[in-house]
């Protein structure tokens, strides 16, 4: 994160973002009527709304709450952008699905949620994986973006393209029990660039899916970033931009950080490479030489028991995963701490090391930087612990 920060955005609010609409139905007037008695909103304000059209991106734990306020709104068109499905473990904190929608697609699950709770919202899916080769087009047909990503790489991705198409979006952020939200847009004020010049080190920063997330967040969060998105359409308060909202779950607290533009930040004009930009190495030929199966490895560990082989297993997860389910006999190293280059000293290189995570792709970073490291000895585990448990020890959780 940028290290100083200052003020130069106008306290004042913005311009409304989308012209009205011609008219409410007397549907429409007793759905809203509790906005349309508030002098800020009123009529004119609903039919902004009726008239606005928004793209979230995610219809995971930031997107549940964000698409079902903004449809309760009255947005009138909304999109949704994932490419995920429903998983059980979901279900925790991405409220707009249910137990029926396990194994359903988030876009239709989360589409059939909006219909029955307001069915006069337009919901457009998009079922792609946002990248530099379809966001300028997708974002060109909304007037606002949600950006609910949970991976650097796709928050650059989304802040490049609204600058660049100059359209103003909401960005949200949770990890464990924190939150965060603001507003960019380049036209008027700093962009998430600002905010964060450059992206942690790969590695560095847990996942959600790795180190866990409060599940309530989502609700404080989300909520926060459509009350900015209504803001914005109508026209009404005090925006966001040039603050971040940090929020304390543990705490109980809220509090601010100003952000101003870097006038010395190049103009955003084109696309890049994202995961390139953010150190994610491009994927690569599977290394067979150095990856063994589920059952391979149970064979060693029942050597290790005899006393017939010598090796160190060492689980690359995060402590909690770790505490949820384990493979006996593995010794707890998370990755952040050898891509960062402070667990080197634990990991003889004169015995055989096998690194292991949750489905392969944190254990295949941490071999190639181990082999890159001079090790020589190393190998990983073929599709983590989820592997194992199919294939070794059936009983054991997943999550």
């Amino acid at each position: 994160m940028a290290s100083t920060f200052t003020a130069n955005v106008s306290t004042h609010s913005l311009d409304p973002l989308v012209e009205p609409a011609a008219g409410l139905t007397p549907a429409e007037v007793e759905r809203y009527s509790r906005h349309l008695i508030i002098p800020e909103i009123g009529a004119l304000g609903q039919r902004r709304l009726k008239n606005a059209k928004v793209l979230v991106i995610g219809a995971g734990g930031l997107g549940s709450p964000a698409l079902l306020y903004l449809a309760a709104a009255g947005v009138g068109t909304l999109g949704i952008i994932d490419d995920d499905v429903v998983d059980l473990s979901n279900l925790q904190r991405q409220v707009i699905h249910g137990v029926e929608d396990v194994g359903r697609s988030k876009i239709e699950s989360a589409s059939d949620a909006i219909a029955a709770l307001n069915p006069l919202v337009d919901v457009r899916l998009h079922n792609v994986r946002l990248d530099s080769g379809n966001a300028l087009e997708l974002f060109a047909d909304y007037d606002l973006i949600l950006d609910g990503a949970d991976n650097f790489a796709t928050r650059y991705l989304v802040n490049d393209a609204a600058a660049i198409l100059g359209k103003p979006y909401v960005w949200g952020s949770i990890f464990r029990f924190d939150g965060q939200v603001s507003v960019f847009w380049e036209k008027h004020g700093p962009t998430y660039r600002d905010l964060y010049p450059e992206a942690p080190p790969a590695g560095s920063v847990p996942s959600c899916g790795e180190g866990g997330v409060f599940g309530m967040l989502c609700a404080a969060v989300g909520s926060l970033m459509v009350t900015e998105a209504v803001k914005l359409i109508t026209g009404v308060g005090r925006s966001l931009l040039g603050r971040v909202a940090l929020f304390d779950a543990l705490g109980g607290s809220w509090r601010e950080i100003r952000v101003s533009k870097d006038p010395a930040a190049e103009p955003i004009t084109e696309l890049t490479d994202y995961e390139a930009f953010c150190g994610i190495a491009p994927a690569s030929p599977a290394d067979t030489e150095h990856t063994i199966t589920a059952t391979q490895l149970a064979t060693m560990l029942a050597s290790r028991k005899a006393g017939l082989k010598d090796f160190e297993l060492v689980d690359v997860r995060e402590a909690g995963e770790y505490d949820i389910v384990r493979i006996d006999g593995a010794k707890l190293i998370p990755q952040g701490r050898i891509l960062a280059g402070e667990a080197w000293s634990e990991l003889p290189q004169d015995r055989d090391i096998v690194f292991h995570c949750k489905a392969g792709t944190r254990s295949a970073n941490v071999l190639a930087a181990a082999r890159q490291a001079g090790y020589q000895r190393v190998s990983h585990l073929d599709g983590g612990i989820l592997a194992w448990v199919r294939d070794v020890e059936p009983e054991k959780p997943v999550y």
